[in-house]
C-alpha cells in the first residue's frame, strides 16, 4: 500500500478503538516504554496528542522520563507557516501553549533547542513499516527535521498497531525509525 492509502486506512482504525480500550493500550504502551535505558538522555523532543486523531497520549512517556531523568530538557515542536520548518522549543512549567491552523498544540515561543542536541524524539505516525519507515500526516515536517538531528538520535514511534509490510512509495528523504513501540512489543529497526 503507499502512503495515502495507509494514511486513510489507519485514520480509520485509530478512530474507531473505544476510547476505554484506548486508556488501556496507552498503559501497555508505557509500560513497554518503561523497559528502555535512559541513562543516555538528557533532552527529548516529544509532541502534543491530537486527540482529533486518535493519538497515543504521548504526555504519559514524558512524564515518566521527567521523573527518571533529573535535568531533562523537554522540547515541543513549533512550526513556522511561512517556512513550514519545524522547530523544538525546552518547555518549563510556565510555557504558555497554542494550536495552530493544524490543529497542533504548541508552545507559543520559548528556548530553540538545536537539533544536534537531542537525544530522543517522540515521531508521529499512522502507520509503519518491518523497515522502520512510517506514515505520518503528509507534511513532512518531521523528515526535515530528523535529517538535521545527529545520526544517533533514537527515534520512536508509538502505535497501536503492528508494522505493515513495507510501505510501497517511501522517498530518499525519508528517515527510519529506531524503534517502534506497540501495545504487544517492541520493534527495533
Amino acid at each position: 500500500m503507499n502512503k495515502k492509502e495507509l494514511r486513510t486506512l489507519y485514520r480509520n482504525k485509530r478512530t474507531v478503538i473505544d476510547p476505554r480500550k484506548r486508556l488501556q493500550l496507552d498503559d501497555l504502551l508505557l509500560l513497554r516504554f518503561q523497559q528502555f535505558d535512559y541513562s543516555a538522555v538528557q533532552s527529548v523532543l516529544t509532541y502534543w496528542p491530537m486527540s482529533n486523531q486518535s493519538e497515543p497520549n504521548t504526555h504519559l512517556f514524558s512524564s515518566y522520563m521527567r521523573h527518571m531523568v533529573p535535568g531533562l530538557v523537554i522540547a515541543y515542536p513549533l512550526v513556522n507557516k511561512e517556512t513550514c520548518e519545524m522547530t523544538a522549543i525546552a518547555i518549563h512549567e510556565d510555557t504558555v501553549y497554542h494550536t495552530n491552523q493544524w490543529g497542533i498544540t504548541e508552545p507559543k515561543e520559548g528556548t530553540v533547542i538545536d537539533p544536534q542536541q537531542l537525544d530522543m524524539v517522540f515521531v508521529p505516525l499512522l502507520a509503519y513499516d518491518k523497515q522502520g519507515f512510517r506514515v505520518g500526516y503528509g507534511k513532512g515536517f518531521y523528515d526535515r527535521y530528523l535529517a538535521n538531528c545527529r545520526e544517533d538520535v533514537v527515534k520512536i514511534g508509538f502505535s497501536y498497531f503492528s508494522p505493515v509490510d513495507k510501505i510501497a512509495d517511501t522517498d530518499h528523504f525519508d528517515v527510519p525509525l529506531t524503534y517502534c513501540i506497540t501495545p504487544q512489543q517492541t520493534y527495533e529497526f
